[in-house]
């Protein structure tokens, strides 16, 4: 199995990262992810940016223009978007994992960080001073310098007071306050950046830039799940009984408002309350951002196996999201926002380590019904590797 070594400075261990600077200061690690150089050329992209299943957004940045800086097109692209372009423009394509599987396994160089927390990788094409205009993210991002050189400054920490330029498709700002770091990345070079930290990223050439993404969700989404989740439990549709007391008719009293709060706390921390949201947080940390690229041709059961067979092996798609959990039970797995339900022992072992990164060959998957993978294969949470 092809193993990546960590992306990390020499000297920083996973635990100085996560202690000293995820979520806190910038990192730059020289050479973090050397595969990635020139594993694609601008023509790749921009080929891939006209696709018609491609998520793709094009920015062109025209100084001096009336109607505002910043133009920005999203999919679907075509070839006379490129043409007639001003001197400085972007094209942005999404989740590139499900266009390379080989780009998707560079993920592994980041296994310090639960690959449930894990977005997408972007691809970012510019020409000479080409950009996004100063920004920030609300996730932590490890910018990798894929072909060609970006130059990276950043600057303050941002909040929901900062200030964007009115009237533009782009969240962009002027002031970045004063700029902490100011280096050019070459091609194999890492710049991890954490929320919400202002950057401003100009190509010095034509050049690639892949941002590894990571995601976690809002209290808005576990909400929603939850909610979801608890529609199908009968019993918490049955009217609540509350104490009353002699009040105006009008009054709807403080002690009602406490006794239903006393409720519902009551039921989150029951056993039964416990399990809805265990689910309701897997359903959301395990959903993909983008939808399952099915490609036209698929091998049968049958035929991956022989290939396996010759030395082929099966690795986990790093464009879905493979996940499992603990409970009273045994571990519970899921896949993409569905919870797994009816596997077998030796599906189930079998997918937990994919889930954790492994990869399996002809061995491990003699006794997997035919069924099983196909459905794998078929919802892409596998990809067969049968090397060069």
């Amino acid at each position: 199995m092809t193993t990546f070594p960590l992306c990390l400075p020499d000297g920083i261990t996973p635990e100085i990262f996560l202690r000293d600077y995820w979520q806190k200061k910038p990192l730059l690690i020289k050479q973090g992810l050397p595969q990635l150089a020139n594993m694609f050329e601008p023509e790749d992209v921009l080929g891939l940016a006209i696709d018609e299943e491609a998520n793709a957004r094009l920015l062109t940045e025209r100084q001096g223009a009336a109607d505002g800086v910043w133009q920005m097109k999203k999919s679907p692209l075509d070839e006379s978007d490129f043409d007639n372009l001003p001197a400085t423009w972007t094209v942005l394509v999404q989740n590139m994992e499900q266009w390379s599987p080989e780009l998707g396994a560079l993920w592994q160089a980041f296994d310090y960080i639960p690959q449930w927390q894990r977005d997408d990788i972007m691809v970012s094409y510019a020409p000479k001073g080409g950009s996004v205009g100063k920004h920030y993210d609300d996730y932590d991002v490890f910018l990798a310098q894929g072909y060609g050189q970006r130059r990276w400054q950043l600057g303050k920490f941002c909040d929901e007071t900062t200030e964007f330029v009115a009237g533009e498709p782009i969240r962009v700002f002027d002031d970045m306050g004063e700029i902490i770091f100011d280096e050019v990345l070459d091609a194999g070079d890492v710049l991890y950046v954490p929320p919400k930290l202002s950057h401003y990223g100009v190509a010095a050439d034509d050049c690639l830039t892949f941002s590894f993404g990571c995601r976690r969700p809002n209290l808005m989404q576990i909400i929603d799940s939850f909610a979801d989740m608890a529609t199908n439990d009968p019993s918490l549709f049955v009217p609540m009984l509350l104490p009353q007391s002699t009040q105006p008719s009008g009054v709807l009293s403080q002690n009602s408002i406490d006794a239903m709060q006393t409720q519902l706390l009551a039921m989150m921390q029951s056993e039964a309350g416990q399990t809805l949201l265990r689910q309701a947080i897997c359903e959301v940390v395990s959903k993909r951002g983008y939808d399952v690229l099915i490609p036209e041709e698929m091998l049968s059961s049958d035929e991956v196996k022989d290939t396996l067979a010759e030395g082929a092996v099966l690795r986990p798609d790093y464009s879905s999201r493979l996940l499992y959990t603990q409970t009273d039970t045994g571990v519970q797995l899921y896949a993409n926002g569905q919870r797994l339900d009816g596997l077998d022992d030796t599906a189930a072992a079998l997918l937990q380590r994919l889930a954790d990164g492994d990869s399996l060959n002809a061995n491990d998957v003699a006794t997997l019904d035919n069924d099983a993978l196909d459905e794998w294969l078929e919802n892409g949470w596998i990809w067969l590797d049968a090397g060069e």
